[in-house]
């Protein structure tokens, strides 16, 4: 499951994403319950609009935000079902992810170690997500979104990651020429057919774990 990916600069928004750059600052590594750009269905003018979203998805009815801490990724199979996703999934509220890449862990050193899986090219990409809005305790709007997931036993690259035994999951990449079409999805047809394994080749990973926590000064 992806708990953490990074995001591209602002000045490669207009330039991949059809779409102006945030007006918000955000961090290079998203986690759960950051505050990230996200790109939402063209507005009137045509253009895809970023929008600030906590990375975890936080149902109308859910009252704590951490409730985000257990929904950032959602498997494909069962989001039409389970409560948490099945509002936005039926109001077609699909969103696209920005990224340079995203982490999983590889356990073939025979321990958890952080992997990065990116393009080799550098380049930004997309993955599919759905979004919600909720108003807080103050009466303003909060968005947020969950990641899609797919089943990967059989893609070359994404086979690699996750425990020994464990079922391999990997999000979904949307192509460009596909966003619109993500975007304004109105059938589960429509949108399931873009939920599928990404072609490897121009995807390449490599070791990446944390930097150790400097210690605490005296």
């Amino acid at each position: 499951m992806c708990t953490n990916y990074r995001i591209p600069d602002p000045a490669s928004f207009p330039a991949f994403f059809d779409s102006f750059a945030p007006t918000f600052d955000y961090p290079e590594e998203a986690w759960p319950m950051y505050e990230v750009p996200i790109l939402l269905p063209a507005s009137e003018d045509g253009m895809r609009q970023p929008r600030r979203a906590s990375f975890g998805l936080v149902p109308p009815w859910a009252r704590d935000p951490r409730y985000a801490r257990k929904t950032y990724n959602a498997r494909s199979e069962t989001v039409a079902e389970l409560k948490s996703y099945r509002r936005p999934w039926r109001l077609r509220q699909f969103c696209l992810v920005p990224t340079t890449g995203f982490y999983e862990p590889n356990y073939e050193s025979g321990r958890a170690v952080r992997w990065l899986i990116r393009r080799a090219d550098g380049e930004p990409f997309a993955l599919a997500a759905i979004w919600e809005a909720r108003r807080d305790e103050q009466g303003r709007i909060q968005h947020s979104f969950s990641m899609l997931t797919i089943n990967a036993d059989e893609h070359p690259l994404m086979r690699r990651f996750h425990a020994p035994g464990d079922e391999k999951r990997s999000v979904a990449i949307i192509p460009p020429a596909d966003y619109s079409t993500w975007l304004g999805a109105k059938t589960d047809d429509e949108a399931r057919a873009l939920l599928k394994p990404f072609a490897a080749e121009p995807y390449t990973a490599l070791a990446a774990p944390r930097p150790p926590r400097k210690a605490a000064s005296s």
